[in-house]
């Protein structure tokens, strides 16, 4: 009755893989939520573990801010499955956000990683957008002693070019900001709403560039564009209450704005509601 044997331990094998399948989609779920201590609780108490358990975990540490966890469990995401260009993206983020929280000793050696990943990322993937844009912001913070400089940004932005047009408008806008040429700034964030008329993100992009200069008129009519679009997006509301606690105006909107951030429901990609909290805190204090 070897085959009876067989089959009832392949049957045992099948129900366990469902049941971790079935909790891993909880886990993801909860992470969606940004209730981030819950999905890891569920990931932890599976009893297998592979590349997909530990790249959650990994993006929970992270959005925890616990960076040291959050590479240790995304390199072993990262060993399961070296050629995902989205882990070993979010393994160099974790990086870097060590290499920005660590001591000097530190955080040159976390720097140096954090720019490996990016580049890895981006070569794994040559179309993988948010890569593509890490790697620019890493090009044009770091120092040319950790792989910066402008040359590599500027090559880097011809490729999101390549790969989503108004992006590119954005990305060489980085660039010109960064080397306090504002016209041209402008003049690409411009390009880029025109490309993408629907995207509230390019409104926000120019009104917040907007607001720096001074120019607040300006500003508040292209965040009246991109409400105009999404009226309840939570990254319309923290952006604009943002700009107005930079700008120290409209302070009673600004503290609106963050309330109804705060009671509303917010998704991994958007600020977090801490961000919320020390702003309206900045408000009540000024």
């Amino acid at each position: 009755m070897i085959w009876v044997r067989w089959a009832a331990s392949f049957l045992a094998v099948t129900l366990v893989l469902s049941a971790s399948s079935d909790e891993l989609d909880q886990a993801r779920h909860f992470y969606d939520l940004t209730e981030f201590e819950q999905s890891l609780k569920i990931l932890h108490a599976l009893p297998q573990k592979d590349g997909a358990v530990y790249a959650l975990m990994g993006r929970n540490y992270f959005m925890m801010g616990d960076f040291k966890k959050a590479t240790e469990t995304l390199e072993k995401a990262v060993a399961a499955e070296p050629g995902d260009s989205d882990r070993v993206l979010w393994l160099a983020r974790a990086w870097g956000r060590r290499a920005e929280t660590s001591n000097p000793f530190t955080a040159l050696g976390h720097a140096s990683k954090a720019r490996q990943y990016f580049e890895r990322a981006v070569q794994l993937n040559p179309r993988n957008i948010e890569a593509l844009n890490d790697l620019l912001e890493y090009y044009l913070e770091a120092p040319g002693f950790l792989g910066g400089g402008f040359d590599k940004a500027r090559a880097t932005a011809e490729r999101i070019s390549q790969v989503d047009a108004a992006e590119g408008h954005w990305a060489q806008a980085r660039i010109a900001e960064k080397r306090k040429e504002f016209g041209s700034a402008e003049a690409q964030l411009r390009r880029a709403v025109e490309l993408a008329p629907h995207q509230v993100g390019r409104f926000v992009d120019l009104a917040k560039f907007l607001n720096k200069q001074g120019r607040y008129q300006e500003a508040d009519q292209s965040f009246a564009r991109a409400e105009q679009i999404a009226p309840n997006s939570p990254k319309l509301m923290f952006a604009r209450a943002n700009s107005y606690v930079e700008s120290r105006r409209n302070l009673g909107t600004a503290k609106e704005l963050l309330q109804r951030y705060l009671s509303s429901t917010v998704s991994p990609d958007d600020p977090p509601k801490s961000d919320a909290r020390k702003l309206l805190r900045q408000i009540q204090g000024g």
